[in-house]
Formats: structure tokens, sequence, C-alpha cells
């Protein structure tokens, strides 16, 4: 198990009521992705935690995939949709990168507050552009704070020093960028609030 799924389950217990602190941008994010959303949809929700965003669209596409490093978060989505009888999501504990995701499978895939956790960015998302089919559509929220904002600074100091996982702080012409190097067409991308300059993006496979 590495640092950072250490981190997440020792995060699960609590994580729920941390993101519904924000209960206004949640609900954003939650009305602007269901705006993109067919009900022939196969969606994979990359990073999903314990489900919050995947429960609630699961009424309307074909089917959701949630997929997570952290096996706490991925118990505790499996139990919420099983309180809620939920039948078409299906959690697993594993990468984007498990080979029993083919090609081609999925219509929308969702990286909600993930890309600034990625590691290795740009491979992660040449497998999400792998992993669409033609046309599908990639929808993330990230928090775009820079390298020289106050935020962004104490947060590297953390990640550096092994208190928080890593990762990166980049602003919003670098994100939208490095989407686009990677074969998308961003056809929206809004600043949900200001506080954080949390981004919705969408964007779509060429």
């Amino acid at each position: 198990m590495d640092k950072s799924e250490k981190f997440w389950n020792k995060s699960a217990n609590g994580y729920d009521k941390e993101e519904m602190k924000d209960r206004d941008v949640r609900i954003k994010i939650l009305e602007k992705t269901k705006k993109y959303l067919k009900k022939k949809d196969n969606v994979l929700d990359y990073g999903c935690a314990t489900g919050i965003l995947a429960n609630e669209i699961a009424g309307d596409v074909e089917m959701v995939y949630g997929m997570d490093i952290s096996s706490k978060m991925i118990q505790i989505a499996k139990n919420n949709a099983s309180k809620l009888d939920i039948q078409n999501v299906k959690y697993t504990h594993t990468t984007i990168f498990d080979e029993n995701y083919k090609s081609g499978t999925f219509d929308v895939i969702l990286g909600v507050y993930l890309l600034h956790l990625l590691e290795d960015m740009p491979k992660a998302m040449n497998r999400i552009h792998e992993l669409l089919k033609p046309g599908g559509l990639f929808i993330s929220v990230t928090p775009c704070l820079g390298k020289r904002s106050l935020t962004g600074i104490s947060l590297s100091f953390f990640s550096k020093i092994g208190l928080i996982p890593s990762l990166k702080t980049y602003n919003i012409s670098e994100l939208e960028g490095s989407i686009t190097n990677m074969g998308f067409k961003i056809i929206e991308s809004e600043c949900l609030q200001k506080r954080g300059q949390q981004y919705f993006i969408v964007a779509k496979k060429n």
C-alpha cells in the first residue's frame, strides 16, 4: 500500500462530511455534470472516493463505474449505493490503468478534484483519451491555485514534507493547455468558486 492510499484510507470515514461543507459548489457540480449526460451513457468516475457524485448521477445514465485507489473509500461507496438500492453502479478498488478497462468503452469520464493529485497527469490523460469513445467527454473539477498563491505555496510545502499527498499547483492556462495537448477540445471552462479557484472543465475527445 503506497502513501497516497494510506492517506485516503485514513480520510475515508470523515470524507463525506468534509466534502459537503461546500454544499453549494457540490450542487453546482452535479447540476452542470448532468447537463452532459444521456440515458444510454456508460460513465467512469475516476477517483470516485465515497461515490458521492456517482450515486447521484446513476439515475441519469445506463451504468456508472467508480474506481479509486483507496479500499476504504470504495467500501463506503458500495455501502452507500446498497443503502440507496442503486443497481447500476459498480465500484472497484483499482487504478485507471487496470487492463479490465478496454479502449473506447466510456461515453463520459469524470475526474472531480483529481487532476492536481496525479503524479503523472499526461500519462493519466492519455489513458483517459484511450478509454473514451470517439467524441466522448472528460468532465473535471480542479482547484487552480497557481504556484505563487499563498495557498498554493502552503499546500506545496505540506505535500513536500509528507503531511498531504503529492499535488500540483496549476493555474488555469496550464491546466487547459495540458488537457488540449492530449487530444481534447475544451467546450466549457468555468470558475465555480473564486475562493480556491475551482474550475469546472468539459473536454471532448478529438
